[in-house]
């Protein structure tokens, strides 16, 4: 059963940087999607970046440029840069996984994903 975790999350403020982490266990091989997703209270789960199983990576307009995802193949972990972070990036972030998913042009629906990690919060102050 494959298992996330995500890390990295924290309290920057205006125009910080963090890089989140998500650990990908469970899962014997090594070309995989994974996504990261962001909530707010009252608001639904919005995609934000994803890669995939051939390294190929979308990202929304909004974070484009600010964000990257990059994945370290061998210790099975996914990364999320986040730069220039603005007070509307504050929110929880989810990662999740993907095996169905090959090339991306876009975020993939939320179906597609099999497993899906507990969250870190990121916290941008003015």
């Amino acid at each position: 059963q494959v298992q996330l975790v995500e890390s990295g999350g924290g309290s920057v403020q205006a125009g910080g940087s963090l890089r989140l982490s998500c650990a990908v266990s469970g899962y014997r091989y090594r070309s995989y999607c994974v996504g990261w997703f962001r909530q707010t209270p009252g608001k639904e789960r919005e995609g934000v970046a994803a890669i995939g199983g051939d390294d190929s990576t979308f990202y929304i307009g909004s974070v484009r440029g600010r964000f990257s995802v990059s994945r370290d193949t061998a210790k099975y972990i996914v990364y999320l840069e986040m730069n220039n972070l603005q007070p509307e990036d504050t929110a929880m972030y989810f990662c999740a996984f993907s095996d169905r998913v090959n090339n991306i042009l876009n975020i993939p629906p939320t179906s597609l994903f099999n497993a899906w990690g507990q969250g870190t919060q990121v916290t941008v102050s003015s």
